[in-house]
């Protein structure tokens, strides 16, 4: 039983909402990883005003949790309490604003969105083909790839908070740093504003291709993985600092570091969640004891863990 199974039974005015509301949502096989426990509700709003109803409408005791494509996302093997919102179908609307601004819904792909802007002309966005991630979670974490990130393309942002207030906020507002952007904790983006200089047609597609063989030489494309696990130390590069601790090709269950690019952790086919998170601290603890740098972890990890077979006898 759900530890906010109270909340859910005694207010059911949340539950009145426009959007698709799934209970015991399998959100784990949502993730690129593909592991990871069931979401007690999953919600998919059908607009910005469906999203601050059940906002304003949900019990404040009842956690929220946002999962975007699920590209840096590992779903723990207890699963998700509360309600996951996963921003679909409205929210991935790209439109163009002018002749060097677009529009963009915070579920909207990254790779679209710079497919987009190369086809209306602007430069600038061409980094984001290789950012597998959606856009609000790009801005969440100030993503970015090819020596270009989230805030130099950043006009204005829309959030909303856990009390369904709508926040207009600049990338100077967000105080945006490598990998990181300092909002309140329950802040959801909605949509976003892009801008970049009018550029040539033959060049920006030059400069998308160059960016995708990038990606597809110095990553380990087509497993199961979630991307970048550690942010980069100040003067330091991850995969380096991970690779000197011996970490290339390390195994936990069957999780292991890439040999390509040993800041990836790949799924090789029957990983659990607990099997990834404990190779990713491994990793940590070895490269700290070896160097006394202390890594961030990248990927977000979300839920519960798994219980054993005596604590859930209790």
């Amino acid at each position: 039983m759900s530890l906010y199974h109270n909340s859910f039974t005694k207010t059911q005015s949340w539950q009145d909402v426009r959007g698709k509301l799934t209970p015991r949502a399998d959100i784990g096989r949502l993730t690129w990883f593909g592991v990871g426990g069931l979401a007690e509700w999953l919600f998919e709003p059908a607009d910005t005003e469906d999203l601050i109803y059940l906002l304003k409408n949900c019990p404040r005791e009842i956690p929220i949790n946002v999962l975007g494509a699920g590209s840096n996302t590992l779903i723990r093997d207890g699963g998700v309490n509360g309600i996951t919102i996963k921003l679909s179908g409205f929210f991935r609307q790209i439109k163009l604003n002018g002749s060097n601004s677009i529009t963009v819904g915070a579920g909207a792909s990254d790779a679209e969105v710079a497919r987009f802007a190369a086809k209306n002309e602007i430069s600038g966005l061409e980094f984001l083909i290789g950012i597998p991630g959606t856009i609000g979670g790009g801005i969440i974490m100030n993503a970015g790839a090819n020596g270009n990130e989230f805030k130099n393309i950043l006009k204005k942002a829309l959030a909303v908070d856990r009390n369904g207030i709508q926040h207009v906020v600049s990338a100077k507002d967000l105080n945006m740093e490598y990998r990181n952007t300092q909002i309140p904790p329950d802040w959801i983006f909605t949509e976003a504003e892009f801008f970049g200089p009018k550029g040539n047609m033959g060049e920006i597609r030059q400069k998308l291709k160059n960016n995708l063989k990038h990606r597809a030489d110095a990553q380990p494309l087509g497993k199961r993985t979630g991307g970048s696990t550690f942010a980069n130390p100040e003067g330091h590069k991850a995969w380096k600092l991970i690779d000197e601790a011996g970490c290339r090709g390390l195994k936990v269950g069957k999780a292991e570091v890439s040999e390509k690019h040993c800041n990836f952790l790949i799924n090789n086919g029957g990983a659990t969640a607990g099997d990834i998170e404990k190779l990713g601290i491994e990793i940590s603890q070895r490269v700290q004891r070896r160097s006394g740098i202390k890594l961030r972890w990248e990927i977000k990890r979300v839920g519960e863990f798994k219980k054993t077979n005596r604590e859930q006898a209790k």
